[in-house]
């Protein structure tokens, strides 16, 4: 047992349902506070169906110091009193499980949905609505700030050029950004429901578009919540592909993100350079697999391609050229005083705010926090091969773009590592059935942060109850900090240093 009273996993094992203690609701409220006040994140909080009327909330928690995970569950019925008031990061999971499930966590300081669709109960709704009104962004309380000369400004969810609807409202004074309020779930497709039963032909290829441009995290992660339930434990060789294939999408999208943001500030010597070069690194994944995305690649037990040695050669050599391609367009960068000029001292997220708020990956690191999924929750791969954690202080753009700098970097030298001693063995094993009555937490470090995914099995070895957490899921709060008091004509450049998935987010 933990400090916090759950029971104690580590990243991919399996553990017996009937093993994760359950408390009083008045004791798992205190409990969860009290761990994450010492420390601890909220990794996943979500709500089980109900029976009888009454549903459990699972809290899953995550101890990078210990490298450990604490779950523990508590009943709850019609409502119960929100943790989000002495736990911020409780916030959008709470508002989450009001909508998935009409379950009003109450004293909630900005209750409203995320994604804007029915309760999964029917008959259920958190915000007393009839069955026949309207859900919808456009009918929803947006936060308001009143005063003389404050305005009011609306984006999307339509935005220029080919990109996904999120819709930004913010509250302005002058060109003084006072509050910005992300509203989502304009593409919301109900992926976690359909994975209930599984898993079926259908599954990977969920998992493989649940945020298409981290194909290899998502599957990885989904992957290895199933080696988990079946108790396969796979070859050496397939551990080391897959890390090879998830460091190359993590390169592929630093490396668009930092030609992105030169983009954003007109510099675009850096900008035309690094789209070019982005494609240069998914060719490498698609040299593996046939797919420039990794569609096809991981699979449970495993890997479905092989690497002879000319292309494991060929490869070696694409990375170098292209690193130092790499190399010298963002080089220019941080050579460039009016590029810097607009970088540093824009959209920061001090430390406290990000710890705060729960923020992962990139962000996180770039605030100062050393979290990393690779070396806090090591697995596959990770367990003997580590790869430095890339930190800054500043927390803001330059800060998020330096980040990505020095990931590249260390990313590409365990790439090149990683291949020069490829190990020898099978790439796949066979898995068998799911074990019953199991639940299992699986954490993979994508590229934009910490991917969670929790697979519980029913008595007959199927998949009773998914939940998945996408990076952006924790991040979208720390982007909306980021404009606190910040010109409004910098929202741009703040929103693609964060670089978050509207998809990721709404499943």
């Amino acid at each position: 047992m933990s400090p916090a009273g759950g029971l104690v996993s580590r990243n991919g094992d399996a553990v017996a349902l009937a093993n994760v203690p359950r408390f009083p609701l008045d004791a798992f409220r205190a409990q969860t506070v009290s761990a994450v006040a010492e420390g601890a994140r909220v990794a996943a909080l979500f709500a089980l169906p109900a029976t009888a009327g009454v549903a459990q909330l699972v809290a899953i928690l995550a101890d990078g110091r210990t490298g450990s995970l604490s779950t523990a569950v508590t009943d709850i019925a019609e409502s119960y009193p929100a943790l989000t008031p002495d736990c911020p990061q409780a916030h959008w999971f709470e508002r989450e499980i009001a909508e998935q499930w009409g379950i009003r966590p109450e004293g909630h300081p900005w209750l409203k949905p995320i994604r804007f669709h029915r309760a999964y109960r029917a008959g259920r709704d958190a915000w007393g609505r009839g069955p026949d009104a309207p859900i919808l962004p456009s009918v929803m309380d947006f936060f308001r700030v009143e005063g003389e000369e404050i305005h009011e400004v609306a984006v999307g969810p339509v935005h220029a050029g080919i990109i996904e609807p999120g819709h930004f409202r913010f509250q302005c004074h002058g060109e003084r950004v006072l509050h910005l309020e992300v509203s989502l779930g304009y593409q919301h497709r109900g992926v976690e429901r359909a994975l209930v039963g599984g898993p079926t032909p259908r599954t990977i290829p969920y998992m493989e578009t649940l945020a298409g441009d981290t194909t290899i995290g998502h599957a990885t992660a989904h992957c290895q919540a199933v080696e988990a339930l079946a108790g396969c434990s796979i070859p050496a060789r397939a551990a080391t592909l897959r890390g090879v294939a998830l460091e190359l999408e993590r390169l592929a999208n630093h490396t668009g993100d930092l030609g992105a943001l030169s983009g954003d500030v007109g510099y675009l010597p850096t900008a035309s350079f690094c789209g070019r070069l982005r494609g240069d690194f998914l060719n490498m994944t698609a040299l593996i697999c046939g797919s420039r995305f990794g569609r096809g690649l991981v699979r449970p037990g495993g890997v479905v391609f092989d690497l002879e040695p000319d292309r494991v050669a060929e490869l070696l050599e694409r990375l170098d050229r292209t690193l130092t391609d790499v190399a010298g367009a963002v080089g220019l960068l941080w050579e460039s005083p009016s590029v810097l000029a607009r970088f540093e001292e824009t959209g920061p997220v001090p430390r406290e705010v990000a710890e705060t708020v729960g923020l992962v990956g990139v962000a996180a690191r770039a605030s100062g926090l050393d979290r990393d999924v690779r070396l806090d929750f090591p697995a596959g791969i990770f367990r003997w091969a580590q790869i430095p954690v890339s930190t800054w202080q500043s927390g803001d753009v330059f800060a998020r773009a330096w980040v990505r700098w020095l990931e590249i970097q260390r990313s590409a030298e365990f790439v090149r590592g990683q291949l020069r001693a490829l190990p020898d063995g099978p790439v796949r094993i066979p898995v068998g059935p799911l074990a019953p009555n199991r639940m299992t937490v699986s954490l993979v470090e994508g590229w934009r942060g910490e991917i969670c995914h929790v697979a519980l099995t029913d008595a007959g070895g199927r998949l009773a109850h998914y939940k998945i957490v996408d990076p952006s899921f924790h991040n979208w709060m720390g982007l909306a900090m980021a404009l606190r008091n910040q010109e409004i004509s910098d929202f741009p450049l703040c929103n693609k240093s964060f670089n978050l998935s509207y998809c990721g987010h709404d499943l």
